[in-house]
């Protein structure tokens, strides 16, 4: 266990976590249970061999970019993952309660009503532009740390990939689809008549037109799962990213809140939240970067005193 850091713990955790609750609660959702808990086994084998062959120093800059960077490449799978699990511990979708609690909260739907409202293609690829900004956050903040200082790159990669883990585990046990749910794009999930709108909007014509609805259009159509909505992992990961521009990339800190502030605002524009979720992912964003940064310090102690952990 030498050579290893928390980031390699957490994600070990995380995956032989998922790959228990597997084999104790699969039912008839999970047909492929047996492979997905050998599957989860041989991950956590191989990120041990990683470790161990790096730690030989007998490697070339293939192997160290990805001994760095594995997490990130884990990411895509494991979420999409979360999509086939998350009918363990639920029947259905828990959209219902949700939609009750917007209309209580709100006296309305907020998520359909903001497009409606502002139905312009200019506002529109603002909040569309916003929300795939998410994608250069992640990976241009991280290369940004790599190339300016390891200790504050594994920082970051430590507590975006927890963020990420802990959203992931809330998706298998509380599936929300969101507003999408309104138009069934994810499978034919049935709400019940007293919670289906009586009008859904149709999406504005001018708002698809946009070339940035058209480019989320299509990652959603091939990338999203349903079932991922509470939290916001957008909303979660986004707040990361800015927490470490403020500290470390400070000259890009005030344009990037602006963009993480219309992100939180395009999750519920472009009908992928609800409003409730983006309170969700401010919360995870804050609790995991207070246990993280206090398990890097306890973990991670050379790295964790270089770049002032905490502080």
């Amino acid at each position: 266990m030498r050579h290893y850091r928390f980031i390699d713990v957490a994600t070990q955790g995380y995956v032989a976590l998922v790959g228990l609750l597997v084999l104790i609660f699969h039912n008839e959702t999970v047909p492929q249970w047996r492979w997905l808990v050998l599957g989860h086994l041989g991950l956590v084998g191989m990120i041990h061999l990683l470790i161990c062959e790096e730690a030989t120093g007998r490697h070339g800059a293939l192997l160290r970019f990805v001994r760095h960077f594995y997490p990130i490449m884990l990411y895509v799978p494991i979420y999409n993952e979360t999509g086939h699990l998350n009918q363990m511990f639920a029947t259905g979708m828990l959209d219902p309660w949700f939609i009750r609690m917007e209309e209580r909260l709100f006296g309305c739907q907020p998520s359909l009503l903001f497009m409606d409202k502002l139905p312009y293609l200019w506002v529109s690829e603002v909040f569309y532009v916003s929300y795939f900004s998410y994608y250069i956050m992640i990976t241009g903040c991280g290369l940004a740390l790599y190339r300016q200082d390891r200790r504050q790159f594994f920082h970051y990669i430590t507590l975006v990939s927890v963020v990420f883990y802990a959203c992931f585990l809330v998706y298998i046990f509380l599936p929300v689809v969101g507003p999408r749910i309104f138009y069934r794009d994810f499978g034919d999930f049935d709400l019940p008549a007293a919670v289906m709108p009586t009008t859904v909007p149709d999406f504005p014509a001018a708002v698809q037109k946009g070339p940035f609805f058209q480019i989320m259009a299509l990652i959603y159509h091939h990338f999203e799962t349903p079932g991922a909505a509470f939290p916001s992992s957008h909303v979660a990961v986004a707040v990361t990213t800015l927490y470490f521009s403020w500290r470390y990339i400070r000259g890009i800190r005030w344009a990037h809140a602006v963009v993480v502030v219309l992100l939180c605002l395009s999750t519920v524009y472009c009908r992928y939240h609800y409003a409730v979720d983006i309170p969700g992912g401010l919360v995870m964003a804050g609790m995991v970067i207070w246990a993280g940064n206090h398990l890097m310090r306890r973990w991670d102690g050379r790295v964790a005193e270089a770049v002032e952990v905490g502080q």
